[in-house]
Order: C-alpha cells, then structure tokens, then sequence
C-alpha cells in the first residue's frame, strides 16, 4: 500500500497542532503589503490591521502560482518517494490556486487534486474528513478514498460574518453606499458558500454578541450537521464572551467535539478582526 499524502493551501486555517498531528502538507498563500509579499503563515494577524489603522487600506492577496505548487509536489516526492499526493484546494470559484494547482501537474504522475468549494474551517472539514479517513482505514483504496472525499465536499457548509464592514469596503467588496447603509443601521452581512461562491445571503442587525447567536441558530435550523464535529472560526479580535456563548449553544445542540480555529492572516484581511464563522459536514 503506497503511502497517501495529504495536501492543501493555507487557506484552510488548519491549527498548526493539527498539520503536525496529521502530517498534512500546507502551501501557502501569499498576502501582499507595502509592497512587500508575506507567506501566508509568516505574518501575524495583527500586522494586518496595524496596516489598515495606519493606511485605512487593507493588504491584498494571492494565490499559490503554479512554480509553487510544482516546487511543492516536487518537495513532497523527495521526502516521500513512492507516496500518492491527494490535494484538497480552496475553492475554484474565488481563487485562482485550484487552477494553478491544475497546470503544475500537468506532466507530474500521482497527485490526485479535489476542488472543496470552499474556504477557510469549510475547506478544513473536508481535509480533517480525509484525515479521519485514514485514520479509520488506514488500508483504503485510492479510488475510494478520493471518491468519498468528493462525495463529502458538497455537504461541507460554512457560514460567517465579517468583522468590519470597512475590510470589505476597503478591498473592494462592498459599495460604499452599502457600506455607509450597513454602518449606521449596524447591518451584518451573512456570507456563505453557494456552489463554491461566496455570497452574502441574510443580513443581520445589531451586535455581534446578538447576532453570532442568530447566525448559529439559523446555521442549525437550514443544515442537518453532523454532531460528531462542529469548526468555529474566528479572527483576532472576537470577544471572549461571544466564544463562551456559542460554545454552549453548541454543547447545548449535542455537538461532541467543538474546535475553534483562529482564521489566519489571507483570511482575516477579508474578514476583518472580530469575525466568526461555522463549519461543520452536513449528515
């Protein structure tokens, strides 16, 4: 039995704890500011809002270019001859990786890649699905085991508010009308991934402490989730309080395992500080 080696972007927000445990190979992204281009994973969250105090604009990002990903693969085969490589990408639908990832290995042999349609802890679910996987079976067959990682992606859901309205605003996300509108009536856009888009589908108002709440209620009332595993994401910045309630509720709807993931800095230049989301496989 070869060894499978599981792959994915940076992007997924997986905990450093959780890479190690399970030997999954990270590539990153990249955030670009100043004029400098950071590692995804090599700049601190905070920098980045330091930068949008100071300059009221917020970094941009990119992805994984196809150089990359063959230096990447290339790496992996060196530390693991005979090993198959499984990659599971963010989302093709927002980035431009998967793609990527899709040219790099055109003439290499033995690297299996799977679109996530998703992001950040629903791109995670995905890949700590495949973990477990081998876990479980640690014997499985390669057609199977990518076959059941396909069928689990579009029962990955996830949903999660940003934290300021003025990061999406500032990268180009929202109008500034709609900005102005959100702000002074204290709206807070839902965004979900719909077919691997995001997209903003509810609008909640008032505080986040109130509205994370809602956003959990909702998230539990649309999805059947399976209470094995529920991913709670967050930027720095979330008030501990908030965490502490939502971590009830989730206990309350007899989650077993609850892990909090705290969104890394590509991720949090769109989100903003004080974002959460939810992800969890649907059954």
């Amino acid at each position: 039995m070869r060894k499978i080696i599981l792959t994915t972007e940076s992007g997924a927000d997986l905990p450093e704890e959780l890479v190690s445990k399970h030997n999954v190979q990270i590539v990153p992204m990249h955030v670009i500011m100043d004029g400098q281009d950071y590692l995804d994973g090599s700049l601190p969250v905070q920098d980045i809002y330091d930068y949008y105090d100071r300059t009221k604009k917020t970094p941009s990002t990119a992805a994984t270019n196809a150089h990359e990903y063959e230096e990447f693969f290339k790496r992996i085969r060196l530390e693991y001859p005979d090993c198959v490589i499984v990659h599971i990408g963010y989302t093709s639908k927002a980035s431009v990786s998967f793609q990527n990832a899709v040219n790099a290995v055109e003439n290499m042999n033995d690297i299996h890649l799977i679109d996530a349609l998703n992001v950040t802890g629903g791109l995670g679910a995905v890949v700590l699905y495949a973990v477990s996987l081998l876990e479980k079976e640690p014997d499985i067959q390669l057609d199977s085991f990518v076959q059941k990682i396909e069928s689990i992606v579009p029962k990955s859901r996830l949903a999660f508010i940003p934290g300021k309205l003025n990061f999406l605003r500032a990268g180009g996300r929202v109008s500034n009308a709609a900005y102005l509108g959100g702000t002074l009536l204290n709206i807070k856009p839902l965004i979900e991934l719909v077919e691997g888009k995001l997209v903003s589908t509810k609008k909640y108002r008032g505080k986040m402490s109130g509205v994370s709440e809602k956003m959990l209620q909702d998230y539990l009332k649309n999805y059947d989730i399976n209470r094995e595993q529920l991913y709670f994401i967050y930027s720095l910045g979330l008030d501990e309080s908030i965490k502490q309630k939502l971590h009830q509720l989730a206990k309350d709807n007899n989650f077993k395992n609850i892990k909090w993931i705290q969104a890394g800095a590509m991720i949090s230049t769109h989100a903003g500080p004080g974002g959460i989301g939810v992800a969890g496989l649907e059954v």
